[in-house]
């Protein structure tokens, strides 16, 4: 059973959720944008569903090699108790040819979302991590920051 009431329920908790505080040992950071081009929740029983959705993301950074634009999948799963766990995994590229991947998630009622990169060409082939925090949402479109390590 799909509802789409519930898909734009689950689009502004997915980004309220994800608020942490900046870490301190950073060595690169920059901002997100992200707009949902399709969404889906299935209600599987009474409080318990999957939303899916897909993003077109932007990246930018003026101490890394991640700007660049490209594609983000999610999904939130809430249970019967009301947690919800968030994940998902991007796809980018920047203009100079260079692309990464890098999955992300949240585990219920941490305060900061996570990222790992998962692999890369050119300058961006080395694996890195860190955080990210929405700053402005209108549940279809987002803007936030972001760090981490980046050696």
């Amino acid at each position: 059973m799909t509802s789409d009431s519930s898909i734009s329920l689950a689009a502004p908790l997915f980004l309220f959720l994800m608020a942490p505080t900046i870490g301190l040992a950073d060595d690169c950071s920059g901002h997100y944008s992200g707009a949902i081009e399709s969404a889906s929740n299935i209600e599987v029983a009474k409080n318990h569903s999957i939303a899916y959705w897909t993003t077109r993301q932007t990246s930018n950074s003026d101490n890394s090699g991640y700007s660049g634009v490209g594609m983000c999948n999610g999904y939130a799963i809430t249970t019967p108790d009301g947690k919800v766990r968030m994940a998902g995994a991007c796809a980018l590229k920047n203009k100079d040819g260079d692309s990464w991947s890098y999955t992300w998630g949240m585990e219920p009622g941490a305060d900061r979302g996570w990222w790992k990169s998962t692999a890369g060409t050119g300058a961006l082939a080395r694996l890195n991590s860190g955080w990210w925090q929405p700053t402005v949402t209108d549940g279809k479109t987002s803007i936030g920051i972001w760090g981490g390590t980046c050696n």
